[in-house]
């Protein structure tokens, strides 16, 4: 149990952080002052925050010209959802209780 309550906690974290960077980044280039690259916000996606990048994404209008933002970030969701499949309906007990 605490492993599913520190696995979300994790999820929940790391979204938080790609919302706000998301929000950041846009202020940053309305203001002129030096950005977040964008290699950062992949990485903060690939490692579970593609959810909050997507929805900051869109909640603050940033990179939604950019084709490997618009096409980019669900694709790394989409990856994300099918490993998340493949390891609850794999056939190896993983987590051991």
């Amino acid at each position: 149990m605490m492993v599913i309550l520190f696995i979300a906690a994790y999820f929940a974290l790391i979204n938080l952080i790609a919302f706000a960077l998301m929000g950041i980044d846009k202020r940053k280039a309305i203001k002129g002052a030096f950005r977040i690259p964008e290699a950062t916000l992949f990485i903060i996606a690939i490692i579970g925050g593609s959810i909050g990048a997507i929805a900051g994404m869109y909640t603050f209008r940033h990179k939604t010209r950019h084709f490997k933002f618009v096409y980019g970030m669900p694709a790394i969701l989409i990856i994300q959802i099918l490993l998340i499949v493949l390891l609850f309906y794999s056939p190896i007990e993983l987590i051991t209780m």
